[in-house]
């Protein structure tokens, strides 16, 4: 230590050496509810249970806490307080997005929203320097120091210093916390055990009256289930009435306590349900006559109604006064009322809220009856025992108003009868008609319990918590009697009895028996003056009575009660308690000296049976006589017969039957329990033997025997006796475990059979499907038991029951765990089950225990042993003491010990519990091994001393067979391998906990020793990675890990071993670095794997996890990175780490992280594609902002880009090249992996950075550049919209979920289905669901409610998101810059710059791609400058592209709409085009790139503002016009003509900006810009390319092609006139074949544009790789548009340059791309879409220059003419207004004279292309048809008297063939018609025409393959139907009756004559095929097909078989005659000829 420099030492105390105290045990007071605890009647001896109870439920909790630890709770506690308020300390960044998204309004003035008319022709003649209109913009302010003359040094030194300014501390607190799948390192600190609550719910009674008001009346409120046919609650008796009224009763009432006055009561649901019922049931005081008679008057009066009726009154309420006078104390039925309460549990909402719950608890739900009850059973579990779980905002309160009560029958009070009312009132209401109803007023309110409820009773009456001191009515807490168990274990004092008389029958009895009532009293004796005041009193009384006496119903023999009597048991009951029943008649007239009351007979229920509370139901004799002396001991049923005989009802028959139910945390109500209580307290109290255990005898002998059965049977008691019971019962069982016991003389050893008690517990408490568990597996009860209650076992003297004559042994008799056979039968009965072995407990495992030797100790297989393995006494001289070679005195049995030890030599069954619940054994083990240092003070101990070497090697046996169990398991199926990772945990946690008692090498030790154990037995890597990285992550977690890790130890003398503790250490410091072991620092070494133990295995894990490339290895790599991540936050989050040199210490920890980084570099996810991808389109290079569609294939996108992406012609190729490996880490991995690496450049040193680089091969350094590159694009700020938890990937996501989605749902599974197969997996093992990185099922990321999710957020923490998410993309960006920075510095010391220029400027330019923060821009601009001014010449001369990208940023950035930015960007390009001046003194290379870039800019990004551009264009003039040094060159004078040009390029963008709405103009408005560009082929290469994105955009794939076809025809006449080579192209001429509208490209000739020259043709693209590029991304469009053919013609030019440059691996992909085009040929052939075409005519002044115009649209495949109708007309309507646009419905030509000149008209006709006869030959397939086509023809049918339609014979049809200026398709979707034909045909063609086309589809139907009968009959009914109007027979009869007069018809009279007879041919054949085709019932309709054949043949027949005579003549000049008919046919039609042929 002494070694250690200072500033080490300090550091090391600061993080907490070991603080000697960390340990502390604290006694925390239990929270109680009531102001008094609950507690037992004063002055009572009581017996031990009672004792045990009390004190277990009144003792503080017991914690054992770690003083540092960062706790699970409070780390993350600290984590999120911090979290609350971070954002506040943080500076709200700018960035342009969002100050577009408000600055809208700005851009609504630069381009007015409605197309005007169409520009003149765009030419660059009209952009002359526009200097003036320049000029009179107002400049931005300038930078003042851009031009002082400072050395380079200077300029870095500032530019450093202003970074490090105002920076974020935290990276990490910046960055979204971890996915909580993988956080295990958090332990939930257990709720406390506390007294089960359900659902409260407050009832007050406001108003209970009848229509008159003449007696008191009593209500008592209780709650039923009807469902369950149960009460579920305690009575609650209140009462409303007035005082007059009470006064009436005076004389009975001795006092009114103010708990008996509550009106408001508290009932608690646990299961809420639709079924439950509020039942009020009112009493009044017992009068004379039936229920009815009574109920009469208060049916008919009114209280408002006067005169008689008032007198009525006035004599009832007399009448009533002298009944309440005598008859007082005694009650009738009179009225009740149901309210339902599924509407206050608003069922809906709850049932949705129980769904979730159970998510929450991961329990699966299933469709079953049973859903429902487990739904309510779990709410209740997710601890209904703490108020505030369940919520309440789910409960409406609600105020009820009734007017209607039922009376009570009197012959149906019982429960059953009210069950039956109550069902019926549920299905229908026709109650009221079956049951009389009295009229009056009930109001109700019902509502949630408030949080703090003012002076409150509990079912006990003890005052609550706050109680405040005004005493007005009090509310009473009402108990629940739940349906169903509730499993919270007992934590007060609780013991009630409830006695329910249910019916009695004395119907055979004496005629005196009728009016019935019984007085109940709780005796403590026989005497009457041993009635006990225990009975709680009904409302306005005493609080506690003597007797109650039930209510009567008026002359009923055998009447039902509905009585409920509650008892408060005394705490200590003997056999003389008992319960007493009196009979009683009672008389309703006034004898004359007759008493009111006539005894009947007695019974009565002793309270005891053997010691046990007595419950149930009961059917009790009546005794008619006064009971005989001592009655009470026995039952009444049973009682022996006595001298006089007792005299019976019904000769003791049971006639009175009654139910007693007690609800106490004192009687457990089980036997089995009960038993084992006794036994043990038997053991602690001195009892006289022998003593009865309920029915049986226990002798001093059997007490051992007795005691241990019934350890063995506890667990097969009631699971919910067991769980009330729970503590009790653990620490009586813990207690028997360590005790040691004397038995008559013999020792008795109980700790096995407590152990395995213990076990068989723990075991059924997990498995019950009823209890919930936590993330880890721990059942919720265990988990709080061992936290809060669980303490030492008190250390009681040893306890020696003395024999029969034998004297106490001595106490130094030893015990040993081995023992005596006389508990062999015990043992048996215990281990039947079981397989039954015998392990040695003392044989020691050393540390270097091989597996052989763990195998003998796991074993379980039986051993040959005849004695099971009990524990046994070993006296000194037997055999056996050799085997225990150290024992274990009496005095010394820790507990601790004896658990390990118990762990270790458990068999069979237990121990595979034992391991499957080992996380309960260990938190045991910790917390007693915590308890025994605080006591023992063994603190100040070395901690090698605290435990002995016995229990050390039991710990190593223990670690070691769990980690060959584990290993076991996970191998298993997915149930076991779950169980192992659970078992792991476990594990490590133990390990965990370990760290602070034990001593630390021990433990490194036993990490070890796991860590190779599974390696040994694991061969799956996967899985293997993921089990240890659970582990490390735990042990990672701990508070003193940094110090665990000798973090301040970064030098090469550290100790070689895991180290026990500081003080051992010796180390030189390590302040100076020595040069050769820098590289080393950033390896993982072996030597750093010893120094620093824990990271060192966490570094192995991660690199093994990224070199693996097993199946599931992703999951794990997310593992292994969330695992350091979480570290790192954690170190950003603590406090003690804050110090910078702290900081520097741990990141130097971190530094062969780095190393494993660079080497993962192949596999990171490609964030740079994946945004391209996700058409998150940003304003760079063409190729960069690419639509979501997916059009362009990534390679092509990275080869075209060359340096943009990943390919890198300057210098050294780079390590990922364009076709990197398949990326295996995920996006969020990637982004965790790189965040880690940025956070350690963060705060490692930067001198130790700067040696590191300087040292590293560029090869690393290439790397390091990559990787920078790859942080840019993943850091990239999203927005405020997308900044949700989901990550980056988010959108990703949301597309694979959809298609899953949709997969699913075709599937038929559905979403729900896919949720279904989810919450099978039961809870807390969802980190194993197989389910992929990108998609895990968690509540809050299931996408389908991801969308809904952001809207659920609020906007302050949406602002919130996007405040911090915008500070880590500043921080993480300067990270970058700074890492750059250094790159710079040192590289640039070791002269080995040239390669790295071009890297550095890769990664600057690409970060000015992405949405930048103010702050970023302003530090990224400076490092921009002063590179510039460093190697300005260098960038000039040999980073041609990077220098054209960085134009194209810094000009994107000129446009900002932020004056700072703009104010950088200006001037830095001004400071760009200085340098580049200075260093060639001409720069027309970047001028040429500058005017690029704009265009490029203009062309793409509709969102740029020119505005802002112009003013930076003056700003960059200023700084010209300013610059004293350049004025005598001629510099400014080149600017200022750079500029006016630029102007002129912003002119046509304003333009553009007009048509943005209207496609087909922009498109032409594009077309002719580039066209202005013919003589600058830089410059129309980017337009073509501009035009090529917006097709791209708008899903025109074909025209994006073919832009990219002329682009490549441009770049190739270029490269011909440049270089000679026959592999390439020759021009544009070789183009030909896909497209004859490439010629236009051919060059200008060589006078006017000489490509040599200096920054002409310069661009990325004019090279052989730009040119393959264009033609591969143009392949891969004309693919997506689906001709395929064409893609074959790009390929044949692509081919040979790639076979030039033996490039076969291109040359592989590109041949697979020919095969799936010709494949797509094959397969979808005449299926194909290819475009439909209209003809659109423009009419009307108001178009412009379209006036008039003729175009042919190209819209996609079946586009009907309603659509582009109503797409134009929409579109020019916005233009002009909707009522001045018409479109004309006809194709008939137009007449402009007759149209309104005010409107705007369009016409709109679709037409087909169009091909002569000879045209045909060459176009055979479908794609010739529709491919290089540019003449289209329509028809328009016309009549000579101007009607469109007419007779056959006046019918006539005009051909219109157009002719457009280019072939489709082209390089934009309209062309201009240049040419229009017109031909007639008269009558006669027309009908020929139509002829031919029936034959062609009569010959095509009856030819099909395969034959399709329904098209066949459907032609040819058309054809020979009989009906068909203007059918085949009419044109016959028409045209063919007659031989036309005039002989130029003749031939067409032949030729039509020719069509029929080839026509009915044709049928012939077609009903020859229907003959076969036809199935058994079509044979009719067949026959009926023919019978019209044959007619049509015969009707035809004359006029086919009729020939012109003339024709077949012998002619001389036939071929003049043909030529005329030729000539006649198809001549235009004129009204000339007309005129002739009239």
């Amino acid at each position: 230590m002494t070694q250690l420099n200072n500033l080490d030492l300090d550091l090391a105390q600061e993080l907490g050496d070991f603080p000697e105290d960390d340990l502390d045990v604290v006694f925390t007071p239990k929270e109680c509810r009531t102001l008094q605890p609950s507690m037992p009647e004063d002055g009572v001896e009581l017996d031990s249970h009672v004792k045990d109870c009390v004190q277990t439920y009144i003792r503080e909790w017991l914690i054992v806490n770690r003083k540092n630890q960062g706790n699970s709770d409070t780390c993350s506690l600290k984590n999120k307080g911090s979290r609350k308020d971070f954002h506040k300390t943080l500076q709200k960044q700018t960035f342009e997005s969002e100050t577009l998204d408000s600055g809208d309004a700005t851009f609504q003035q630069v381009g007015p929203q409605h197309v005007p008319a169409v520009p003149e022709e765009a030419s660059r003649a009209s952009a002359a320097c526009s200097d003036p209109e320049l000029r009179s913009l107002q400049p931005d302010p300038r930078l003042e120091h851009l031009l002082r003359h400072a050395s380079a040094e200077e300029f870095e030194r500032l530019n450093e210093e202003a970074r490090r300014t105002n920076r974020h501390p935290e990276l990490l607190a910046l960055y979204p916390a971890v996915d909580e799948e993988d956080v295990v390192e958090i332990r939930p600190v257990p709720d406390r055990p506390k007294e089960h609550l359900g659902n409260r719910i407050l009832v007050k009674l406001h108003t209970l009256k009848f229509d008159i008001e003449i007696e008191p009346l009593f209500a008592c409120i209780a709650l039923y289930d009807i469902k369950e046919r149960k009460k579920i609650s305690e009575n609650f008796h209140c009462d409303l009435n007035s005082d007059s009224l009470r006064g009436f009763l005076r004389s009975h009432t001795p006092c009114i306590d103010l708990s008996t006055q509550a009106r408001s009561a508290i009932f608690s649901v646990t299961y809420p349900s639709p079924d439950i019922y509020l039942v009020i049931k009112i009493e009044k005081v017992l009068q004379q006559g039936e229920i009815g008679d009574c109920a009469e008057p208060y049916m008919v009066l009114k209280e408002s109604d006067a005169g008689k009726t008032k007198e009525k009154i006035e004599k009832l309420k007399a009448q009533a006064e002298s009944f309440c006078q005598r008859l007082g104390k005694y009650r009738m039925p009179f009225a009740w009322i149901p309210i339902n309460l599924a509407s206050f549990f608003n069922f809906s909402t709850l049932e949705r809220e129980i769904q979730e719950a159970e998510g929450l608890n991961g329990k699966g739900s299933s469709s079953d009856k049973k859903a429902t009850l487990l739904q309510a059973r779990r709410l209740s579990e997710r601890g209904f025992n703490s108020e505030d779980n369940y919520p309440a905002s789910n409960f409406r309160a609600m105020t009820l108003n009734h007017n209607t009560f039922f009376k009570q029958e009197g012959d149906r009070l019982s429960d059953e009868d009210l069950f039956k009312f109550l069902a019926d009132f549920k299905r229908s209401s026709s109650l009221q008609r079956r049951i009389k109803t009295l009229p009056g007023t009930l109001k109700v309110d019902i509502s949630p319990v408030p949080e703090n409820i003012g002076y409150c009773l509990t079912p006990e009456l003890l005052p609550l918590k706050p109680f405040s001191e005004s005493r007005n009515r009090p509310h009473k807490e009402i108990l629940e009697f739940p349906i169903r168990e509730v499993y919270v274990p007992h934590t007060i004092y609780r013991n009630l009895l409830y006695v329910y008389p249910q019916r009695l029958n004395f119907a055979n009895r004496l005629a005196s028996a009728r009016n019935i009532t019984i007085k109940i009293q709780f005796m403590c004796g026989e005497d009457p003056s041993c009635a006990m005041p225990v009975i709680f009193g009904k409302s306005s009384g005493p609080e506690f009575v003597q007797e109650i006496y039930t209510a009567i119903t008026y002359h009923n023999k055998s009447p039902d009660f509905y009585e409920e009597v509650k008892i408060k048991l005394p705490a200590k009951l003997t056999e003389k308690h008992h319960l007493l029943f009196t009979f009683y008649h009672i008389s309703c007239q006034p004898k004359q000296g007759a008493s009111v009351e006539t005894l009947l007979g007695y019974s009565w229920l002793p309270i005891l049976l053997n010691d046990r509370l007595q419950t149930g139901h009961y059917s009790l004799p009546v005794a008619l006589d006064k009971l005989p002396l001592h009655y009470s001991i026995h039952s009444p049923e049973k009682i022996p017969s006595q001298t006089p005989p007792i005299k019976w009802v019904e000769g003791h028959k049971g006639v009175f039957v009654v139910e007693v139910q007690a609800v106490s945390s004192v009687h457990t109500q089980d036997n089995h329990l009960e038993k084992f209580f006794t036994l043990c307290h038997s053991l602690e109290s001195q009892v006289t033997f022998p003593f009865r255990v309920m029915d049986q005898k226990i002798t001093e002998a059997s007490l051992e025997h007795e005691l241990k059965l019934s350890i063995i049977c506890l667990n097969s008691s009631r699971l919910e006796p067991l769980i009330l019971f729970l503590h009790l019962v653990l620490d009586k069982l813990f207690q028997l475990a360590v005790q040691p016991m004397v038995i008559a003389g013999q020792t008795a050893n109980f700790s096995q059979f407590a152990f395995e008690s213990v076990v068989a517990i723990v075991n059924s408490l997990h498995n019950s499907k009823e209890l919930s568990k936590d993330q880890h597996g721990r059942n919720c009860l265990l988990a709080s038991y061992v936290y809060y209650v669980f303490r030492l076992p008190d250390p009681q003297r040893e306890v020696v029951k003395p024999g029969g004559g034998s004297s106490a042994i001595s106490t130094e008799s030893r015990y040993y765990t081995f023992g005596r056979t006389s508990a062999v039968s015990v043992g048996s009965k215990l281990l039947q089950s079981r397989v039954i072995s015998c392990s040695n407990p003392d044989i020691t495992v050393t540390q270097a225990a091989n597996d052989e030797e763990v195998k003998n100790i796991m074993s379980s297989k039986p051993v040959d042993h005849s004695s099971s393995r009990m524990s046994y006494y070993v006296e000194g001289t037997n055999d056996m003491s050799g085997l225990c070679a150290s024992t274990r005195p009496s005095n010394k049995k820790h507990f601790h010990e004896e658990l390990a030890l118990q762990m270790v030599v458990s068999t069979g069954m237990v121990r595979e519990s034992v391991f499957k619940y080992a996380w309960f054994f260990f938190e045991l083990l910790i917390k007693s091994m915590a308890q025994y240092v605080h006591n023992t003070e063994k603190q100040d101990n070395s901690r090698r001393s605290r435990f002995s070497d016995r229990f050390k090697d039991d710990i190593t046996t223990i670690v070691s067979v769990i980690t060959s169990e584990i290993a076991a398991l996970v191998v298993k199926p997915p149930k076991e391998s779950e169980q192992a990772e659970k078992i792991n945990i476990s594990l490590a946690f133990f390990l965990y906990d370990l760290l602070s008692l034990m001593d630390r090498g021990f433990v490194f030790n036993l990490i070890k020793h796991y860590c190779n154990q599974l390696s040994n037995k694991l061969n799956s890597l996967s899985t293997l990675i993921s089990m240890r990285l659970e582990f490390l992550r735990i042990l990672c977690s701990h508070e003193h890990y940094l110090n665990l890790n000798l973090f301040f130890m970064t030098s090469a003398s550290a100790p070689a071993s895991p180290s026990p503790s500081l003080s051992s250490q010796n180390s030189s410091s390590c302040s100076s670095f020595q040069d050769q072991k820098i590289t080393g620092m950033f390896d993982l070494s072996a030597e750093y794997r010893q120094q620093h133990f824990l990271t060192g295995l966490l570094f192995t894990e991660l690199a093994a996890a990224l070199d693996a490339d097993s199946e599931g290895i992703s999951k794990v790599q997310r593992k292994a990175v969330s695992a350091i991540l979480s570290l790192l936050s954690s170190h950003d989050l603590d406090p003690r780490c804050s110090k910078k040199e702290v900081k520097i210490k741990i990141a130097a920890l971190y530094l062969p992280l780095v190393g494993i980084i660079l080497d993962s570099l192949p596999q990171l996810h490609d964030f740079t594609i994946s945004d391209i991808r996700s058409g998150k389109g940003r304003t760079g290079n063409p190729e960069e902002e690419q639509e979501s569609s997916g059009a362009i294939n990534q390679n092509v996108a990275l080869a075209i880009a060359g340096s943009q992406f990943n390919i890198r012609n300057s210098g050294i190729p780079l390590v990922s090249l364009p076709y990197r490996q398949a990326a295996t880490l995920g996006p969020d991995t990637t982004r965790n992996l790189l965040i880690c690496f940025l956070w350690i450049m963060k705060n490692a040193d930067q001198n130790l950075i700067q040696k590191w680089i300087a040292d590293l091969p560029s090869m690393q350094l290439n790397k390091i550049l990559d990787l920078l590159f790859i942080c840019v694009s993943c850091f990239e700020y999203k927005g405020k919209q997308s900044s949700d938890k989901v990550s980056t990937q988010a959108l990703q996501k949301s597309r694979d979920v959809k298609a899953r989605l949709e997969e699913a749902l075709l599937r038929g599974e559905g979403a729900r289905g896919e949720m279904m197969k989810r919450c099978r997996i039961p809870a807390g093992n969802d980190r194993s669901a197989g389910v992929n990185e990108n998609l895990r099922w968690r509540k809050e990321q299931t996408q389908w409610r991801q969308a809904n999710e952001r809207q659920d957020k609020t906007k302050a923490e949406l602002d919130q998101e996007a405040l911090i998410s915008g500070n880590l993309a500043t921080e993480a960006n300067l990270i970058i810059l700074d890492m750059q920075e250094n790159i710079i510095q040192a590289s640039f010391a070791a002269e080995c710059r040239d390669n790295l220029l071009g890297g550095v400027l890769k990664v600057l330019v690409n970060s000015l791609g992405y949405d930048q923060s103010t702050t970023y821009l302003t530090h990224c601009f400076a490092t921009l400058r002063a590179l510039i001014a460093k190697f300005g010449d260098l960038l000039f001369e040999e980073e041609v592209e990077q220098c054209a990208d960085l134009c194209q940023r810094v000009l994107h950035h000129c446009s900002s709409s932020i004056d700072i930015t703009r104010t950088q960007a200006c001037a830095t390009l001004y400071l760009l085009m200085r340098h580049s001046f200075s260093s060639t003194s001409n720069f027309s290379r970047v001028k040429m790139q500058v005017t690029m870039s704009l265009a490029s800019l203009v062309g793409k990004s509709p969102e740029f503002n020119e505005e802002f551009l112009r003013r930076s264009l003056r700003t960059i003039l200023a700084y010209a016009e300013e610059d004293t040094d350049m004025q005598a060159t001629p510099f400014p004078i080149q600017v200022e003509e750079l500029l006016c040009n630029l102007n002129g390029i912003l002119s046509d963008t304003v333009k553009m900006r007009e048509f943005q709405e209207d496609p087909e103009m922009l498109m032409d408005l594009m077309y002719r810009i580039a066209k202005g560009y013919q003589t600058s082929p830089d410059l129309r290469l980017t337009w073509l390319q501009n035009m090529a994105e917006k097709h791209t955009k708008r899903k025109c794939y074909t025209e994006a092609a073919m832009c990219l076809v002329h682009a490549a025809a441009l770049v190739s006449e270029y490269l011909s006139m440049l270089e000679d080579r026959n592999y390439l192209p020759v021009g544009s001429v070789s183009f030909q074949n896909i497209s004859s509208n490439v010629l236009e490209e051919s060059a200008v000739s060589d006078d006017v544009l000489s490509p040599d020259e200096d920054g002409i043709c310069s661009g990325r693209y004019f090279s052989e790789s730009g040119l393959v590029g264009l033609l591969e991304q143009a392949a891969e469009l004309f693919s997506t548009g689906g001709l395929y053919e064409t893609v074959n013609e790009v390929y044949k030019i692509v081919i040979p340059i790639l076979e030039a440059h033996r490039d076969f691996r291109k040359l592989t992909l590109t041949h697979s791309k020919l095969q799936k085009a010709f494949d797509s040929i094959i397969n979808k052939g005449q299926k194909r879409m290819f475009g439909t075409y209209f003809r659109v005519g423009f009419y009307g002044s108001k178009f412009g220059d379209l006036d008039e115009q003729e175009f042919v649209y190209k819209e996609p495949a079946i586009t009907k003419l309603p659509e582009i109708s109503h797409r134009l007309e929409g579109f020019y309507g916005q233009c002009f207004g909707e009522d001045a646009v018409e479109v004309i419905k006809d194709s008939a030509p137009v007449d402009k004279r007759k149209l309104d000149p005010n409107k705007a008209y369009i016409q709109i006709t679709f037409v087909e292309p169009y091909f002569d006869e000879y045209e045909m030959k060459d176009r055979v397939t479908y794609f010739e048809k529709n491919f290089n086509i540019c003449r289209f023809m329509y028809t328009t049918p016309f009549t000579m008297d101007g009607r469109p339609r007419g007779e056959l014979s006046e019918q006539y049809k005009r051909n219109t063939i157009l002719t457009t200026m280019h072939a489709f398709p082209y390089i934009k979707t309209r062309i201009n018609v240049i040419q229009r034909e017109e031909f007639i045909l008269t009558p006669i063609e027309v009908a020929i025409e139509d002829m031919r086309k029936k034959t062609q589809e009569l010959t095509a139907a009856t030819n099909q393959e395969p034959p399709d009968a329904k098209m066949l009959q459907m032609v040819l009914q058309g054809s020979v139907g009989a009906t068909v109007n203007q059918g085949p027979l009419e044109v016959a009869q028409v045209f063919l009756a007659e031989i036309p007069a005039d002989p130029k018809l003749y031939r067409h009279h032949n030729r039509l004559r020719l069509c029929f007879k080839e026509f009915i041919m044709r049928c012939g054949e077609a009903v020859e095929k229907n003959k076969h085709l036809i199935t058994a019932d079509q044979r009719e309709y067949h026959q009926e097909l023919k019978r019209n054949y044959i007619k049509l043949k015969e009707n035809l027949r004359p006029m086919i078989e009729r020939k012109i005579p003339e024709l077949y003549k012998p002619v001389v000049k036939v071929h003049s005659i043909r030529e005329s008919f030729r000539n006649h046919s198809f001549r235009k039609y004129d009204a000339q000829t007309s005129s002739q042929s009239t």
